[in-house]
């Protein structure tokens, strides 16, 4: 019959307690700490531990707690820091591993966290490195380093999270860093400290820059935003067929308003130009180059018009060549004219769901970029499926695979515009397939790009609502009129009275 064995009190089977070592909740609950191995002890060292004179004890003081540690147990473990000391016969070079010693109390003094030391003293205890998830990843690491003790010694398992709740840090640091860079303001005050006209250009970037410092600059930024609808819409109405022939001063009247949403929007980018303090960073910043996509279009549109006029003056009937020419300057023509469109970005200076949309965008790059690449495959996949079926029809639109791509993309998409069909039923079956393919596809992405969407959007609009709003720059328009019909009243009875 098998003999009945006492199950240990350990709940980790690498750790053997006796006498003389403790648990990691038992470190937690005392400051006196002693582990030995399990070579006997006799009681002339028990006596010289207590009264700390032993020389095979080490008593280490870990930012206010008491450890002791045998030197055979610590002398298992040579590359880690007390290991060093524990082998060390120098007594001075074992000062060169500690802060600090007591010679009355024969302790080495460590100005480190207690806490994570608990661990430390755990592994010597078991030659196990546990890990809680509690703990702060890069502290840990920092620690642990000092000890001299690699991350090697844990459990793959423990490892395994421990190193992908590091990794998420990680990028949980560098989405918050870039997000600061993205709502700060690039030029604060002391940046104009010592410039050429140091005040003047600070006023005029917080005025076109900083809507929050200023009444005046919250009317500039309204009006910013106005000029950029009135540019949209009219780029928009000039291809009314009724709308060009109302001419003014020989002119369409679309070109009148056009010229003078450039004038301003010059205006405008010259002044940021001017009193910015970092031109270089200023012409790099992605809302600056939309700036100057939104005016550039206009004065190469200027410079075409002119090449092509001077072109078709000296143009002569029977010369082809040039009029091919022109006819190509007419098209890059339209394409600048067109450009104009992009204009309608200038609100995202002024729009804190547009930034937030565009940082998600820059944030998710990967996760769009395996979206794209998993409609590509699914585009070639399903249009060579549905050629292979249906090729042989008689009346196909599917005559070649590059002519199915085009059912297969809006089949993924799931838009069904209907005007390709399949004829056979396997050709249906592989529309159905596709269809759920894209189905599929389009789900998974959509929660990961709201929730980061969300998430930086409320951090934006925290941002916006809390950074450099004085008091007394608020457009109170309610209180004013009220306060205006109040003192009008005030007024009109005194006459009467």
């Amino acid at each position: 019959m098998k003999e009945i064995c006492i199950r240990r009190k350990s709940p980790w089977a690498s750790v053997k307690f006796g006498d003389h070592t403790h648990s990691l909740m038992d470190i937690y609950k005392g400051n006196f700490y002693v582990t030995f191995t399990e070579r006997r002890v006799d009681q002339e060292t028990a006596q010289a531990s207590k009264n700390n004179i032993n020389p095979l004890i080490l008593n280490l003081n870990v930012g206010g707690k008491i450890f002791k540690i045998d030197c055979f147990v610590a002398a298992q473990y040579p590359v880690t820091r007390i290991g060093r000391m524990a082998t060390c016969a120098d007594p001075v070079k074992r000062l060169d591993l500690c802060d600090d010693f007591s010679v009355q109390r024969n302790e080495y003094f460590f100005d480190r966290d207690p806490t994570v030391f608990c661990y430390i003293f755990h592994f010597y205890c078991s030659g196990i490195l546990w890990i809680m998830d509690e703990l702060c990843p890069t502290h840990f690491v920092e620690e642990i380093e000092y000890w001299g003790i690699h991350l090697n010694y844990t459990h793959k398992c423990c490892r395994s999270l421990f190193e992908e709740h590091q990794d998420e840090l990680k990028d949980h640091l560098k989405i918050q860093r870039e997000l600061q860079a993205e709502v700060e303001r690039h030029d604060h005050e002391k940046h104009f400290e010592g410039k050429w006209l140091g005040n003047l250009r600070k006023k005029i970037w917080n005025l076109l820059e900083n809507p929050y410092s200023s009444i005046p600059a919250k009317m500039i930024a309204i009006l910013s935003s106005f000029f950029v609808l009135i540019s949209v819409v009219t780029m928009c109405l000039s291809t009314v067929e009724e709308l060009k022939h109302i001419n003014i001063y020989g002119k369409p009247c679309m070109e009148h308003v056009e010229i003078i949403c450039v004038i301003f929007f010059t205006t405008e980018y010259v002044m940021r130009l001017f009193s910015t303090s970092d031109i270089m960073r200023f012409l790099k910043t992605v809302l600056n180059i939309v700036d100057l996509i939104a005016i550039l279009p206009f004065y190469i549109q200027i410079i075409f018009e002119r090449f092509s006029e001077e072109a078709y003056v000296h143009l002569h009937p029977d010369d082809i060549e040039k009029m091919e020419r022109v006819g190509q300057l007419g098209k890059v023509l339209k394409i600048i004219r067109l450009m104009r469109i992009f204009r309608i970005l200038k609100l995202a200076r002024h729009s804190i769901g547009l930034r937030a949309f565009g940082f998600t965008i820059r944030q998710c790059y990967q996760q769009v970029c395996c979206l794209f690449l998993f409609i590509t495959m699914g585009v070639f996949t399903f249009s060579a499926l549905m050629y292979s079926v249906e090729h042989d029809i008689p009346g196909t639109n599917f005559t070649s695979i590059p002519d199915a791509w085009w059912w297969a993309a809006v089949s993924i998409s799931t838009v069904g515009y209907g005007d390709t069909i399949p004829d056979t039923i396997l050709g249906r079956i592989v529309a159905f397939l596709c269809i759920s393919f894209g189905i599929i596809l389009n789900g998974m992405p959509i929660s990961i790009l709201y929730n980061r969407f969300s998430d930086f959007y409320a951090k934006l609009k925290a941002h916006e609502s809390s950074s450099a709003l004085k008091p007394g720059t608020e457009i109170r328009f309610k209180e004013r009129i009220i306060k205006k019909i109040t003192k009008c009243c005030a007024t009109g009875q005194g006459i009467n009275y």
